[in-house]
């Protein structure tokens, strides 16, 4: 590990209280000059890190920076190694690499802001610096490729405990894997996987998460401001970037080895706002207005058109119609 890497585990560990540059110097093996350089290094980097003589240095509590060491400090003993970027153009293409080249199941991307972030149907995600959290995590589970659905499902419910616990916030979900606060789209999450064709399995599946957890100095696009929002209307005075993640993936961890029993298929139906609304069914140009009427445990959707023929919706969109 790179002397910077261990000096920002100390600090982590010390998050809000000050270590002199003496005690990490001799803590790590390095001299006192190393130490101060490295501090730099990481203030330069973005984390906020206050020196005082006599006393040393301190990592703020309410230091915002993503690194893998924030992360790892809240993740307990969840099998997962985190990789933080200050910039991809997409964490889920990037995962897929690495996903061909064999890394392990519990390996996690985040970025601090994607370029070319995707989210279904190849849609544009927006994710600017500084309020959101996204995130890729490969799995590779040992179930059928038509269980894949669960995996979706399953993150939209995690994204939804964590919300409430850590933001007080209620957390509600548009089927099939939006999660929305205030009426707004907050946190968009796609599957994407790999089939093994010997085994009928999946090979990999990379589950991406974009959340919007506050405003960022940019703020949400004019064209954008009526649909998406922001779980907090501003920025915490803790790493609570951090936090989220780790308690995402501490939910979706919880119910992971038992997914295909979609236990959590309660709480999903629970927070489903869309069930007993009037919405219109999209797929690709064309659009049909329909009632739904139930959530079954598959996932599927029932709807009736107008014309009242009925269908289950196993897959595609829908979106709400405007009260008249």
């Amino acid at each position: 590990m790179k002397v910077r890497d261990r000096v920002l585990a100390v600090l982590e560990e010390n998050r809000g209280s000050y270590i002199s540059g003496e005690a990490l110097a001799k803590e790590l093996s390095v001299s006192r000059n190393a130490i101060w350089k490295v501090i730099r290094q990481l203030q330069e980097a973005g984390h906020e890190i206050t020196a005082i003589p006599n006393r040393g240095y301190q990592l703020t509590v309410g230091s915002q920076t993503l690194s893998p060491q924030s992360i790892a400090r809240h993740l307990g003993n969840l099998p997962i190694v985190p990789q933080v970027f200050s910039e991809l153009p997409s964490t889920n293409a990037m995962l897929r690499q690495r996903a061909e080249e064999g890394a392990p199941e519990g390996t996690l991307l985040v970025a601090e802001q994607q370029t070319a972030g995707r989210g279904r149907f190849g849609r544009v995600f927006y994710s600017p610096s500084g309020g959101g959290i996204y995130m890729s995590l490969l799995l590779r589970p040992n179930f059928s490729a038509q269980d894949a659905l669960c995996i979706t499902t399953c993150a939209a419910v995690a994204v939804c405990r964590a919300i409430e616990k850590h933001c007080q916030v209620p957390a509600e979900i548009k089927w099939v894997n939006d999660v929305f606060c205030h009426g707004k789209k907050v946190c968009g999450i796609a599957t994407e996987a790999s089939l093994d064709l010997e085994s009928g399995g999946l090979h990999y599946a990379v589950l991406g998460i974009g959340l919007n957890l506050f405003p960022s100095e940019e703020g949400i696009p004019p064209e954008l401001a009526d649909l998406v929002g922001t779980v907090l209307e501003e920025a915490p005075t803790r790493d609570l970037r951090s936090v989220m993640i780790a308690e995402i993936l501490a939910q979706f961890w919880s119910l992971y080895p038992h997914l295909v029993d979609k236990a959590y298929f309660s709480d999903y139906e629970r927070r489903c706002f869309v069930l007993g609304k009037t919405v219109d069914v999209i797929r690709g140009k064309e659009r049909r207005t329909a009632r739904v009427l139930s959530l079954s445990p598959d996932f599927t959707l029932r709807v009736r058109y107008e014309t009242g023929e009925e269908e289950s919706l196993s897959s595609g969109e829908v979106s709400i119609r405007p009260s008249r």
